[in-house]
């Protein structure tokens, strides 16, 4: 693996900047978009589940998200290129909001990300947490 060119490596960050945007925003369909079509969301790590196909993903996703506000943070990028391949580690922070209840979040998102004829995509991710802080209303 080798350290990306810049177009390569600035190409993998608006890549994510997008999905945390289009994320928060619930632009389901641009969001659908940054995956490939047989990507693999684990998110067994923090809790959640293993979901395999972008439509499977949106649909969990927007599902789990209807009526939350979202705040996704990415930072810290390590990224290596192997080719048509990167493999990526983000620290993130994320914060929802529910009426039940409200999480703010702390960990890393693992992926792998591919180059297509659309431009770069991620076709693996994996959330692991260091710190998951869970606020309930008062009763």
């Amino acid at each position: 693996m080798t350290t990306p060119d810049f177009a390569d490596w600035l190409a993998i960050c608006n890549l994510k900047a997008a999905y945390c945007r289009l994320l928060d925003t619930k632009d389901w369909e641009g969001w659908k978009q940054l995956f490939t079509e047989d990507c693999v969301l684990d998110t067994t790590g923090s809790g959640g589940t293993r979901e395999q196909g972008r439509d499977r993903i949106v649909a969990q996703v927007s599902t789990a998200l209807a009526g939350a506000k979202t705040a996704h943070q990415i930072h810290s990028p390590q990224i290596t290129v192997d080719g048509d391949r990167a493999e990526v580690v983000w620290a993130m922070q994320d914060r929802v909001i529910k009426d039940d209840f409200a999480l703010t979040g702390y960990g890393h998102y693992h992926e792998t990300c591919v180059r297509t004829a659309e431009g770069w995509k991620i076709a693996e991710q994996r959330l692991t947490r260091l710190i998951l802080d869970i606020e309930r209303p008062a009763s």
